[in-house]
């Protein structure tokens, strides 16, 4: 037995988010919830309480060494528009010149060039690995991963299966986040 699965082709699929994400973020009711709110691939609503206190803790230095070690536009909880819905990615970082292009856009066409997520116990590396792969196909360069103790691992060039010891568009980036 086979199963075929007709997937839209990337622009159909974010035509659709991006119709969605707008429907999303003009209900009054869900501009009240403090928790992180995200999309499927179906644009059905996801909806995960606050982070933990080391996790905003952390969220926030990663911001602030981005900002510091390069410059840019740092984001904490940005939108990002995938093919599997919008994604609020933890941290990241986009150059003036990517920046540009998406000012003013809802949620982000185009990802950071560098994509953080910091782990919570409920994450699993493969739920991590898919949202990586969401963000490379949306134009992320690397991203990396800060896991419960703070420890920092970078995956680059658009591969979300082999980690690195380094990051390659901020080498100086500290290699533990404490919280």
């Amino acid at each position: 037995m086979q199963l075929i699965i007709d997937l839209p082709n990337r622009e159909e699929s974010l035509s659709f988010h991006r119709k969605r994400w707008d429907e999303v973020s003009r209900d009054r009711t869900l501009s009240a919830y403090q928790g992180r709110i995200e999309t499927n691939a179906q644009g059905q609503i996801i909806m995960t309480p606050p982070a933990g206190g080391s996790h905003s803790t952390r969220q926030y230095r990663i911001a602030k060494q981005l900002d510091h070690l390069l410059g840019g536009q740092p984001h904490t909880e940005c939108p990002v528009l995938t093919s599997d819905g919008v994604k609020a990615v933890d941290a990241g970082w986009y150059s003036d010149g990517r920046h540009a292009a998406i000012r003013g856009q809802i949620a982000f066409e185009i990802a950071p060039e560098i994509c953080v997520e910091i782990l919570s116990p409920s994450n699993t590396q493969q739920s991590i690995r898919n949202k990586f792969r969401l963000y490379f196909e949306a134009g992320a360069v690397e991203c990396l991963v800060c896991d419960l103790n703070g420890r920092m691992t970078h995956y680059l060039d658009g591969d979300a299966d082999t980690p690195h010891p380094k990051s390659k568009l901020c080498p100086d980036f500290p290699r533990e986040i404490s919280d």
